[in-house]
């Protein structure tokens, strides 16, 4: 896109607006976008000086925020399938240690060009040679919120300290438009109490956000038990660390009076469902109660590793299920909540709801056009679009996707990077990292 396309107006017209605004409003409508905000939603919008786009064809969703991945890991899938999770994690521990910046960039971009084309314009990072996912991320156009994986000295395959590490990624990457950088300690299963501390401290001094697992599994919590006498997250709690903005994925395995200090804390979840039921975690996170204690939920894919998908639209469809299963209650966690999840919910995760999450004057214009043609979202009906949202829709619905009103996806095609050349190199990257194939 040249600069003179960057800079002109957006308008389109007539679509059907799923707004997720506070009344979550559904209407037919216009948007004008402006200097990479909404300047109009709703009817007859002015199109002097725009590009024009007719959407009656067309479902306009704000973006998805994934809130919880391991985006370079895309050329790892299918790499680890079907263990348990410490085998899991010793296969995946000894691939880390081969993996240089180049392939963590190549698998990088292979992972943000799926996203896009999902229609998530927004995810959570949590690894290392973020450098490395976040010039992917600036190249294919995305919002990225990137992590750098933050553990014991002695525990790490990083060259250097990994909180030296991390502070030096903070400051590169301190004044970039789609790129925030923030600290990620990776877990209690590798990290101490002074790690913990000194990330926090680090996440203040740069007014950032902390990300970071949690009670993701059984084991997890029983061992940190037999070392400390605390369960994670009053460990935690004790030690201090809960004093700033954070995110923890999985948060599965809580007692009451861990889900009471999340939410008094304002502990933002990001529910992994795909993953935890495909690692066989055993347990369900208990949103309901952590909702209801004021904790912010969002959701997450994990890594392609543990999912084998970074797809949102299924994440939803998963994340419902689940909990009305679990609960035996065909209400919980409705198709209107499930989109608030991977929408609004993300953002509010995020500390970004003021910008992103909803389709509303004033907030940045990140969103995709659903094609309502598509079989996926028949009968193409307003009051039917939200569960279809949540429990049907393909990513093959999705026509055109938008960061800052500017195209990253269009008629299903990347607009900023060449899918065939980023598949290549994603493959290449896999060839050196995954065991010889059997002759």
């Amino acid at each position: 896109m040249t600069p003179a396309e960057r800079s002109r107006p957006l308008v389109v017209r007539d679509a059907l607006l799923v707004t997720q605004d506070a009344r979550r409003a559904i209407v037919r409508g216009d948007l004008r976008v402006e200097g990479g905000r909404f300047t109009h939603v709703g009817a007859s919008a002015p199109t002097d000086g725009a590009d024009v786009v007719d959407g009656r064809r067309f479902a306009a969703v704000p973006g998805f925020v994934n809130a919880h991945t391991h985006v370079a890991m895309s050329v790892l899938r299918g790499l680890a399938d079907d263990l348990e999770l410490d085998g899991f994690l010793g296969r995946l521990f000894a691939v880390d240690a081969k993996r240089t910046e180049r392939d963590v960039e190549a698998g990088a971009r292979a992972g943000i060009a799926e996203m896009l084309l999902g229609g998530t314009t927004s995810f959570l990072d949590l690894y290392y040679f973020e450098d490395a996912v976040a010039r992917a991320a600036e190249s294919l156009g995305i919002r990225a919120f990137l992590g750098w994986a933050v553990l014991d000295a002695d525990k790490t395959t990083q060259a250097g300290d990994p909180l030296d590490n991390a502070r030096g990624f903070l400051d590169r990457w301190a004044r970039h438009e789609l790129v925030t950088p923030l600290v990620a300690p990776q877990g209690v299963y590798v990290c101490g109490r002074e790690t913990w501390l000194r990330a926090r401290e680090l996440a203040e001094q740069a007014g950032t956000l902390c990300h970071f697992h949690l009670s993701e599994t059984r084991k997890e919590v029983h061992d940190h038990e037999e070392r400390t006498g605390r369960r994670p997250a009053v460990w935690l709690e004790e030690i201090g660390f809960f004093t700033g903005r954070s995110v923890a994925a999985h948060a599965v395995w809580l007692t009451g009076e861990e889900i009471s200090i999340l939410g008094r804390r304002a502990v933002g979840i990001a529910h992994c469902p795909s993953s935890n039921l495909k690692l066989a975690s055993g347990g369900v996170a208990p949103l309901v109660e952590l909702r209801e204690a004021g904790a912010p939920l969002g959701l997450g894919t994990d890594s392609v590793a543990s999912n084998n998908s970074v797809s949102m639209l299924r994440e939803m469809h998963v994340a419902g299920l689940l909990q009305k299963h679990q609960r035996w209650d065909a209400t919980v966690f409705p198709a209107q909540e499930l989109l608030d999840l991977a929408t609004i919910g993300g953002a509010q995760l995020l500390g970004r709801s003021a910008e992103v999450g909803s389709i509303e004057v004033g907030k940045r214009a990140d969103f995709s056009l659903f094609r309502l043609d598509h079989p996926s979202l028949a009968p193409a009906r307003p009051e039917a679009i939200v569960s279809h949202l949540a429990y049907s829709a393909s990513e093959e619905a999705i026509d055109s996707v938008y960061v800052e009103g500017r195209p990253v996806v269009r008629a299903r095609a990347l607009v900023r990077g060449n899918a065939s050349e980023i598949r290549a190199a994603g493959e290449a990257a896999a060839e050196a990292l995954w065991p010889a194939s059997p002759r």
